[in-house]
């Protein structure tokens, strides 16, 4: 996510003709902000790596991060099967990936140590 949200964040133009799309303010922007949410969603995991998490222990993070990686990949796969692009069904795979563990931190109790 910080990898993402950097290059979302500097790098606008870039991904932007990287995709195919027209670079516009308006897009530009979009993809700035966009950038700016994965930089905050990725400072916000960083900070909570150490803490206990899974049953109602960070249950917003776990929650938010669930969502985020859930909602993306059904978009994601729409867009796949769409375009077929060797990409998209690579970024697709990561972000499955991702909803499937969150979701199961989320469900489960944290390990007892």
């Amino acid at each position: 996510m910080g990898t993402l949200g950097i290059t979302a964040s500097f790098f606008s133009h870039e991904v932007l003709a990287f995709v195919g799309a027209s670079v516009e303010t308006q897009t530009v922007l979009i993809v700035q902000v966009l950038g700016a949410l994965y930089l905050g969603f990725a400072f916000l995991n960083w900070y909570t790596r150490g803490f206990v998490m899974g049953g109602i222990y960070n249950r917003p993070l776990g929650l938010g991060n669930t969502l985020h990686f859930a909602i993306v990949s059904v978009t994601l796969i729409k867009a796949a099967l769409a375009l077929g692009s060797i990409t998209i069904w690579a970024l697709t795979a990561a972000y499955v990936v991702f909803a499937i563990w969150f979701s199961l931190v989320l469900f489960r109790s944290p390990p007892s140590s």
